[in-house]
């Protein structure tokens, strides 16, 4: 930057000296003076400086102007432009008269150069041409044909471009001092007409269309947007939220990354704005906190925030109005300003609430549902294209939204906001106890890293619940006895333990985590390795797992167990999916749809499989597969809406790293296999009956029911009923007669007789 020239320097000393009172005339300078927005003085009333250079004059105390001594200005007279009269709000009448004086440009200290100049320009007459003006050469110009002269908001210009006369008005301006080697990056932007400053060569030229005039302006390709939406010192970190950096950059790479480079550039590439994002996931994932704290980053206008539901409404058209009012504003700047309309942000929550596919019946059988589609699609990408306006979309459930909404142009950038790993787990529980660290209230045993391991598929919003439920334990510790709201006096040395949090974590599950309770109870018994079978069969099933968890090419793989009815094969299952330690196993059991209608049975198995996906290793138990589509053997009949379905989910391969183990488990190998079941799964794994005396010796010494000598006459009194050496049952039927065995005197003669009596029964099947 260039400073004011020694002479003008030198005159401007004289400021705050004598103000004459002058008549105010049309200038007599002609074009020079018009598009110059110099002012007309006699060279009597200001003598020129000795290097030529213009003077600063003080117009009524307020407006600054820059005057040139010309010998058509008599004596006692000023010449102003129209522009200059608007401006100052001076008129022509006899008696009218300015109070001038001349002005000391450094008057008010260090800050008197323009580094911003925010300036709204168009055509200043009938003139116009068509043709986009480039912005670069518009403010190369603009800087060449006002330096020097003193500027300040609101104040109106003319130039002459090509013979085109173009009205430039001031909005704002930054002011910097070129006096200090760096200058601040918190300058403020100024709109008061009193703030003032000298324009360079290097002052910052931002043009706006006037919103009175055809005007085109090109974006420049050197400048960023001259209405940048990203606050300049923003940071990832300061959005307090853990364990989306990747997701959240990946956002603003995709929305917001092409509206901070400069525009001439991103027209160059011939490519618009994205105007649509979705944001996808579980609850509590982060979705709704990403759309809340990205008007933290922003540095314009705070988003429109609507949910779903509200904007339905019981009147006819009242809810598609409503979608138009949230576009109203956009659509007013976009017709002012074009592309130099800042963005507008709708963040509109919980989207399936109203955007269902079109024909699904939603909104009642009215059609309302429908006709918010249309609305929706028509200005997110309609005749009329907006492109300062970005829709933020949240969702539970991406598959109920229309197909025609979610193509490029509309919400086309779709962003699974799933469950966070490790680290991402470590990121909440910091944010979640930041203020129990800073205030050393949480105590050192506490291990954040211990706890993110803890908490696997555990969701943003369910760590904050571990918290809160870890403070109601502290709490509960400095209640006084006997009481429920009376406190202890200690409660100043109040800490939030390790204790409290260990206590936390069996009070709060995870949504999408290990269905332990259900598992666990088919395993009350526990496993009993009374064959080398059973051995075989867990070292087969944690092969399967470790494929799954470490070999990529293999992402699904599903294992049958096939065998007689209580043989073990749910409990086995359910140990070798625990023993997994995946972050989310669920059991599917036909107990849990009794009463279900096949439709019901499809819908609640495709929510399974796709709760599964959204955890990166996953375990599904299948268990009874054959009860689930209804198998009856006589006729036979089944459901073939639930066989249709478990075929294509046991095929379908799991989402882009993310693994899928399936167990299920089942005793009618003969129908999967007629029923074209069996070749859907990758492995199966036999399980068998207790088949002998040995097999059978050790259950009985395992469970500690039975002393040696009763032990040994139980199995002596099976072999001489059943006349064979060979058990042949299961081990559920094995438990149950221990089980019936313990109530009577005779333990070893009463569990013969019921053992020898399933022998029998089984035989007769």
């Amino acid at each position: 930057m260039q400073r004011a020239p020694a002479g003008r320097q030198q005159h401007s000393s004289h400021g705050g000296g004598r103000a004459m009172q002058l008549r105010p005339v049309k200038s007599p300078g002609g074009n020079a003076y018009a598009f110059g927005n110099l002012v007309a003085v006699s060279p009597l009333d200001f003598p020129p400086t000795h290097d030529g250079s213009d003077i600063y004059l003080l117009l009524n105390r307020m407006f600054v102007l820059s005057a040139r001594p010309t010998e058509g200005c008599r004596p006692g007279e000023i010449g102003l432009t129209d522009a200059q009269r608007t401006w100052a709000g001076v008129s022509l009448g006899p008696n009218d008269v300015v109070e001038v004086q001349t002005y000391d440009a450094f008057s008010q200290g260090g800050q008197a150069y323009l580094g911003t100049i925010d300036a709204e320009v168009g055509f200043a007459g009938r003139k116009s041409v068509e043709t986009p003006y480039d912005q670069d050469e518009l403010a190369a110009l603009f800087t060449k044909n006002f330096e020097n002269q003193i500027l300040a908001p609101g104040q109106m210009l003319l130039m002459d471009h090509r013979n085109i006369p173009l009205r430039f008005t001031i909005r704002t301006i930054q002011l910097v001092d070129l006096s200090l080697e760096k200058s601040g990056g918190d300058t403020p932007t100024l709109s008061d007409p009193n703030a003032r400053g000298i324009v360079t060569r290097q002052s910052i030229m931002n043009f706006f269309k006037d919103a009175r005039s055809d005007i085109k302006l090109k974006g420049s390709n050197r400048r960023p947007a001259a209405n940048s939406i990203v606050q300049p010192n923003f940071k990832f970190e300061d959005m307090g939220i853990g364990g989306l950096d990747t997701e959240f950059s990946a956002i603003f790479r995709r929305a917001f990354a092409s509206r901070i480079f400069p525009p001439g550039l991103v027209d160059k590439l011939g490519i618009q704005h994205v105007r649509g994002i979705l944001l996808y996931g579980p609850p509590g994932t982060g979705k709704t906190l990403i759309a809340r704290q990205i008007g933290k980053m922003l540095n314009a206008r705070e988003p429109k925030v609507v949910n779903g539901p509200e904007v339905l409404n019981k009147y006819v058209g009242q809810s598609e109005e409503n979608i138009r009012k949230l576009f109203a504003d956009a659509e007013k700047e976009y017709k002012e300003r074009g592309d130099e309309s800042g963005l507008h942000i709708i963040i509109f929550d919980e989207l399936d609430a109203v955007c269902k596919q079109r024909g699904s019946g939603a909104g009642g059988g009215t059609g309302v549902g429908d006709s918010v589609v249309n609305q929706l699609l028509a200005k997110l990408d309609g005749v009329d294209q907006l492109n300062n306006i970005l829709l933020i979309g949240m969702t539970n459930r991406m598959d109920m939204i229309d197909d025609a909404l979610l193509r490029a142009g509309r919400l086309e950038v779709h962003m699974e906001i799933s469950l966070p790993d490790e680290h991402g787990r470590a990121q909440i529980l910091k944010i979640h106890t930041a203020k129990m660290r800073d205030n050393n209230i949480m105590a050192t045993d506490v291990d954040l890293l211990e706890l993110a391991r803890l908490t696997k598929n555990f969701s943003g919003a369910e760590i904050n619940g571990l918290v809160k439920a870890a403070s109601s334990f502290a709490f509960s510790r400095h209640v006084k006895v006997g009481t429920m709201a009376s406190i202890n006096d200690d409660v100043v040395n109040m800490k939030v333990k390790r204790e409290d949090f260990m206590s936390a974590l069996e009070e709060v599950k995870p949504l999408f985590g290990v269905a332990e309770e259900e598992l666990e109870s088919r395993l009350r018994g526990g496993i009993i390795h009374y064959s080398p079978n059973i051995d075989s069969i867990l070292d087969q099933g944690r092969t399967y797992v470790n494929q799954v968890r470490t070999h990529a090419a293999t992402p699904l793989v599903s294992v049958l167990l096939h065998g007689p009815s209580g043989s073990g094969k749910t409990a086995l299952a359910a140990k070798m999916a625990l023993d997994s330690e995946f972050p989310y196993i669920k059991l599917v059991s036909p107990d849990d749809m009794i009463g279900y209608s096949e439709m019901q049975k499809v819908q609640q198995l495709d929510k399974v499989f796709r709760d599964a996906y959204k955890s990166p290793m996953s375990i599904i138990v299948i268990d009874s597969i054959e009860l689930l589509f209804d198998w009856v053997p006589v006729g036979p009949r089944f459901s073939n809406s639930v066989l249709v379905a478990l075929k294509a989910l046991l095929s379908k391969q799991p989402p882009k790293d993310r693994r899928l183990l399936i167990f299920a488990t089942t005793t009618e190998r003969s129908v999967l296999s007629q029923l074209d079941l069996l070749r859907r799964f990758n492995a199966s794994i036999p399980v068998p009956n207790v088949q002998t005396q040995q097999e059978l010796a050790h259950i009985l010494r395992h469970t500690g029911s039975f002393s040696d000598r009763d032990q040994g006459r139980a199995i002596a009194e099976i072999e001489s009923q059943t006349g064979s050496k060979e058990i042949g049952l299961g081990i559920k039927d094995i438990l149950m007669g221990i089980g019936t065995a313990k109530q009577h005197e005779d333990v070893a003669d009463q569990f013969a007789w019921f053992i020898s009596d399933a022998i029998a029964s089984s035989k007769v099947i």
